[in-house]
């Protein structure tokens, strides 16, 4: 099994970048272009999942890329139901920006019996959903407001509680599609303030964008929407990413 949070700590402390590329399993079309690109480039992870999902799907998806690729599989769950056994890991999700009850605890109540059984590597996450400039998917299935993009310090607060929680991870996540990415300010006041591994994702639409948030204070930085449109793009993500190894 590979240690997949064991590899995410040695990176963050020796301030090595990955990239994670996420896949929805409700929109497979562009996957074999995406397997096609990522041979011979510096990609860390494939996440998948989203909030809208059919669960026959995210199996599907997870075989496919692991016949083709030795890249880790992290399912990146909207609900319970999209737990698979045949992905690497999982990261199991406390939306600790919002009040929801059912995503900070009860849907892991509900999980706790398949993941036991499952053998993937629980890797607990705090996810932290943030304003991305319009409404987003996740923010409306998960009935929460996002943090405020203005808001840094209430982040920084926001992750600095998850990490003495015994969270493992911070994930900043603007949304799939998001009009904006997570800003710089948000991200270096968060990095200021915890250790752990940092994934940011959401409208980290350009490899110039990612230089940014890496420099910022990102360890992972996850793509999704720009590669069904683009997946050439991959090349200058990689390229970028080449820096910071």
């Amino acid at each position: 099994m590979q240690d997949i949070y064991k590899n995410m700590v040695a990176g963050t402390a020796a301030q090595k970048k990955r990239l994670a590329i996420l896949i929805d399993p409700d929109k497979p079309a562009h996957l074999p272009q995406i397997l096609a690109a990522v041979k011979g480039l510096h990609i860390g992870y494939f996440f998948v999942g989203g909030s809208l999902v059919s669960v026959p799907h995210i199996a599907d998806v997870v075989a496919k890329i692991k016949q083709a690729t030795d890249i880790p599989v992290v399912i990146f769950p909207g609900s319970p139901a999209q737990i698979t056994p045949n992905a690497d890991g999982i990261l199991l999700l406390s939306l600790i920006s919002g009040r929801n009850a059912e995503l900070l605890i009860g849907s892991h109540v509900v999980a706790a019996p398949m993941l036991k059984q499952s053998g993937l590597e629980i890797l607990p996450t705090g996810y932290m959903l943030i304003d991305g400039g319009k409404p987003t998917t996740v923010s409306y299935i998960s009935n929460t407001q996002p943090i405020p993009a203005n808001k840094p310090e209430i982040a920084a607060c926001t992750a600095m509680a998850g990490e003495m929680l015994g969270l493992k991870i911070i994930y900043l996540d603007a949304g799939s599609g998001a009009q904006n990415h997570v800003s710089v300010a948000m991200i270096e006041a968060v990095r200021q303030q915890v250790s752990l591994p940092i994934i940011v994702g959401g409208g980290i639409t350009s490899p110039a964008i990612a230089q940014e948030l890496y420099r910022a204070g990102a360890d992972i930085l996850v793509v999704g929407n720009v590669l069904e449109k683009s997946p050439e793009l991959l090349q200058q993500f990689s390229d970028v990413l080449k820096a910071f190894l």
